[in-house]
């Protein structure tokens, strides 16, 4: 049997989500999304357009994540990815911190375009390589980013689905619902790591394994690809020779 890696599975699982759309916008340090959407777009035969955030090779932007909000708020960015130090489950997450807010026990690095890119991008995906109580909690400390609004609030994006080192959820109608549980993983895993409720079905399935050609086409041809933005993170997962990838 061919040993498939965790950062594969969850790579295909996003790529999966991603579905047929335009235009796939990755910020930084994001290099599972990164392998999603390329190989979204291998799939695809060039569709969708990928984005990548510090990417000269992957990007019309020359004035780095100014330019991302403009695309995105004009429209022109149909799927995003956004994780967070904690998210609950009204899909808000916290980039901020945790604790009383004067005197915090933790900071994390900031909401950036968070909260922006959460309205106005059609489909954001949620990832989270920790599934924790710690991380997956019943209320963030501090909302960086609304997973929903009021009715009156004009909003066109908001979270479409969670990934994790576990299992997969889809959100709708203001709630998780467990979709799939990763291969070696249980439902009662996933209960235990979790600190907020969530729906699930009488019969929870397996997450799909990626397919031969999915395999191929992420070592194959996304790795050296990827290896222009996230050295490290080619050479760690897939092996690849940063030093022989054509710059």
């Amino acid at each position: 049997a061919v040993t498939v890696r965790p950062e594969e599975r969850l790579a295909s699982v996003i790529a999966d989500l991603i579905g047929d759309v335009r235009h796939v916008a990755v910020g930084n340090a994001s290099p599972i999304p990164a392998t999603a959407a390329l190989l979204a777009r291998e799939r695809g035969q060039g569709r969708p357009y990928v984005s990548l955030l510090g990417s000269p090779k992957n990007t019309f932007w020359t004035d780095g994540a100014r330019e991302l909000f403009d695309c995105a708020g004009q429209g022109r960015i149909d799927v995003f990815f956004l994780s967070g130090g904690q998210i609950d489950g009204d899909g808000n997450i916290n980039l901020v911190e945790i604790g009383e807010h004067g005197h915090p026990k933790v900071r994390f690095p900031g909401s950036f375009g968070s909260a922006y890119l959460y309205y106005v991008v059609p489909k954001v995906i949620l990832f989270r390589t920790e599934h924790s109580r710690r991380t997956l909690v019943p209320r963030v400390d501090f909302i960086s980013a609304a997973g929903a609004s009021e009715p009156n609030v004009f909003r066109t994006g908001g979270p479409i689905a969670l990934v994790t080192n576990r299992c997969v959820f889809a959100f709708a109608n203001g709630r998780f619902r467990l979709d799939s549980v990763h291969p070696g993983h249980t439902v009662e895993e996933v209960v235990e790591n979790t600190g907020f409720a969530f729906d699930r079905p009488t019969e929870v399935p397996d997450t799909p394994v990626p397919s031969a050609e999915t395999l191929r086409l992420m070592r194959e041809v996304v790795a050296p690809q990827l290896a222009e933005v996230y050295p490290q993170f080619a050479k760690q997962v897939f092996g690849i020779d940063t030093a022989a990838v054509p710059s």
